[in-house]
């Protein structure tokens, strides 16, 4: 199976940064905007609402695979700053303080960050795909 998917692999991982960022857009939507969902906005100058902020932009960052590098790593110690604030109280195992999602969404984006924007990526169209993976070895 490695050998047939392994030519595939730079295709599978910008499908994995574009489905992943856009779905941690959705989160910052549903805070930032209200949508989608229906759910009321929240204040902008509250912590959930500088959380949206930040999940709507690196998300948006991701998926674009513009300077995703950087985005997927402020992503993903926002996932472990809302871990240890919102679900760690209710539990050790994030299973149990339903806390998985913060907890995947923290290391898929740390995984982001170190193997930067990839193909079908803005960085890519403009040559700086290899740039930033340069900067962070």
């Amino acid at each position: 199976m490695n050998h047939f998917l392994e030519k595939y692999s730079p295709y599978i991982y910008a499908i994995l940064r574009i489905v992943s960022g856009l779905m941690f857009a959705m989160h910052g939507s549903q805070k930032v905007i209200g949508i989608p969902g229906g759910k009321s906005p929240v204040p902008l100058a509250s912590l959930l609402g500088v959380g949206g902020i930040l999940e709507l932009g690196c998300g948006l960052l991701i998926a674009l695979g513009l300077v995703a590098s950087y985005a997927a790593f402020i992503a993903s110690g926002e996932m472990a700053v809302a871990y240890f604030m919102m679900h760690a109280s209710h539990g050790f195992l994030p299973i149990v303080n339903q806390g998985e999602l913060a907890v995947l969404y923290c290391f898929l984006f740390l995984y982001i960050a170190a193997r930067g924007s990839g193909v079908w990526s803005i960085d890519s169209r403009f040559g700086r795909s290899r740039a930033m993976s340069a900067v962070l070895e």
